[in-house]
């Protein structure tokens, strides 16, 4: 793993009811501040992204269902540039990954449905597709190795 990403491992609450976990509680001495929350609703063989911008701190996590998520270094001075990490998020495993500026992210649904959810912290106005960068899924520089490769469903900016 990049040291630049960050795994975030909740703790739950886990009875007959289901499952509680907290995802974000500001600790006091913290400097990253929260402004914007988004989800993504996906069906199955759904791949969303590779997409990053130069100022968007992303706290990541699925809240339902099963996941491939794939993060980027797009730093270009890097000595980790275009090197990925991957991984499972599925709803049972309460982790969230928090990703810098500079770091592409994606995820392939692998459940029937999901739903992902984006925690960003950016400084400025947010322009969210206007000021993003898009990588190619399938960039062979990349070496990614999605799970699911036949069907792919995605949008007209992701192909």
């Amino acid at each position: 793993m990049m040291k630049s990403i960050k795994i975030i491992r909740g703790t739950a609450f886990r009875d007959q009811r289901g499952l509680l976990w907290t995802s974000w509680k500001k600790k006091s001495k913290q400097k990253l501040e929260f402004n914007h929350d988004k989800f993504s609703i996906s069906k199955k063989k759904v791949l969303r992204g590779l997409h990053y911008d130069n100022k968007t701190w992303k706290l990541i996590s699925c809240v339902y269902g099963k996941v491939f998520f794939v993060v980027v270094d797009c730093r270009k001075k890097s000595k980790n540039y275009l090197k990925t990490f991957s991984m499972i998020l599925d709803e049972n495993k309460n982790i969230q990954v928090l990703i810098p500026p500079y770091f592409a992210n994606g995820h392939l649904c692998l459940s029937n449905n999901c739903v992902f959810h984006y925690k960003l912290s950016y400084k400025g106005k947010y322009s969210d597709v206007k000021s993003q960068k898009v990588l190619k899924w399938n960039d062979k520089r990349l070496k990614i190795k999605w799970p699911l490769k036949k069907d792919i469903i995605l949008s007209k900016r992701d192909k």
